[in-house]
């Protein structure tokens, strides 16, 4: 007697792929601790973690049918491989970005370094003192011929220091270099200066222009329709405009009432 073996032999092929899922899962488990425990990096495991999952989510959405457990791991290697190799690329490129950012960043130092260096604070007054050095290495010679008697009537030698007047400033910039970056104590002055005028200037059209007279022209209705109009400043407030209006509304009213009555 023949018997119906279609759904057993479904069952088993059914446990023979899950048992394949579970094994290539182990492999993929074991791969996973294998780097870990190569690499030694206990900070990154999520990196790790987010490596091999995307690996399975590829390898599951790529794997179609039925297949051997030799073709899964084949294919299982050649994802591991190219995700592996995208990484180190990804990786590759930050570390270049990374260079080129420090050397532009050096070579913005050095040009600032360049451009501080090239600065020339007083080189009259250094030229003045070798002059002097020199005048002095002379003067030597001749109070050696000279006799006692005239070096004490000589004038005590002084220094170029000495020499500078008071008002003169020793250390000046290079007007052929940039130096607006520099603080300057007589350029702040002026603006300062020049902030103060324009505060000056404004306040005073200001009050000009508050001061102008103007007409204002305002109605009300006490059963029919009145205009009038009255002279206020720019600088009136709303409630000076009221209280002006309410004192020539309560001279007319008054008026009325004593000739009514």
């Amino acid at each position: 007697m023949a018997y119906y073996k279609g759904a057993a032999s479904e069952g088993g092929r059914a446990a023979q792929l899950m048992k394949r899922r579970e094994l290539a899962q182990q492999e993929v488990e074991f791969r996973k601790k294998k780097i870990e425990e190569d690499l030694k990096v206990s900070n990154i495991e999520h990196k790790f973690a987010a490596h091999y999952d995307a690996v399975e989510q590829q390898l599951k959405s790529s794997t179609i049918g039925l297949v051997t457990l030799d073709e899964m791991k084949a294919k299982q290697e050649d994802i591991v491989r190219e995700r592996e190799k995208k990484l180190a690329q990804k990786k590759e490129e930050k570390d270049k970005e990374k260079l080129k950012a420090l050397e532009a960043k050096m070579a913005e130092k050095d040009r600032q370094r360049r451009q501080i260096k090239a600065l020339s604070f007083a080189p009259d007054d250094e030229n003045e003192e070798d002059d002097d050095g020199e005048e002095g290495d002379d003067g030597k010679g001749n109070d050696s011929a000279d006799s006692s008697g005239r070096e004490d009537l000589k004038p005590p030698k002084r220094s170029w220091r000495d020499q500078v007047p008071s008002g003169v400033k020793k250390i000046r910039k290079n007007p052929d270099v940039d130096t607006s970056f520099l603080p300057d104590r007589e350029r702040e002055e002026d603006d300062n200066r020049l902030r103060e005028e324009l505060r000056q200037e404004w306040a005073m059209k200001q009050a000009t222009l508050k001061d102008q007279e103007i007409t204002i022209t305002f109605s009300y209705w006490d059963g029919s329709g009145h205009r009038k109009s009255v002279a206020m400043k720019k600088g009136n407030s709303i409630y000076q405009f009221l209280q002006k209006c309410l004192e020539m509304l309560r001279k007319e009213f008054q008026r009325a009432e004593d000739r009514d009555g």
